[in-house]
């Protein structure tokens, strides 16, 4: 029995500890370094290394520190759907594909990221192709890939 209550620590300590979302983390930061708070605002704006906070094991950079005491109030309203990678990608083929942090989209409260870059405005495509849809099709897909390095 002893060995029983072991294991069955072992695992729920693992399930619960041990995996964790792949996060994009270009340049080391979420969203590159951009202040997720900021794009609640409609801007893109790149943030300071001398506002940074930890969550869920990865780095957050802010513009200053009202921003920064924001986020430390409510990091799931600014952390980005699919781990800061772009939602067009991963609704479309599943696969986690990096933004450009300029490029990006509040919808229903939550902020959803793109890629952007050589003609190809997968925002556009997201637009165009229907949101609610997509959206439906990225939850499933990042459902299977979050934890997964890529």
């Amino acid at each position: 029995m002893k060995n029983f209550l072991v294991a069955f620590i072992a695992i729920i300590s693992f399930n619960a500890f041990g995996q964790q979302i792949d996060y994009n983390l270009k340049k080391g930061y979420v969203a590159e370094g951009y202040d997720v708070t900021e794009y609640f605002n409609n801007k893109a704006v790149e943030g300071n290394k001398k506002f940074v906070t930890t969550y869920d094991g990865v780095m957050f950079q802010f513009v200053n520190q009202e921003n920064l005491e924001k986020f430390k109030a409510n990091p799931d309203k600014y952390t980005p759907q699919y781990g800061g990678y772009c939602a067009y990608a991963i609704a479309q083929k599943g696969k986690k594909v990096s933004i450009n942090p300029e490029t990006f989209e509040i919808r229903d409260g939550k902020l959803y990221l793109f890629y952007n870059s050589w003609g190809t405005d997968t925002l556009e495509k997201w637009t165009e192709e229907g949101p609610e849809k997509l959206r439906g099709q990225a939850d499933a897909a990042w459902g299977d890939v979050k934890y997964n390095k890529s």
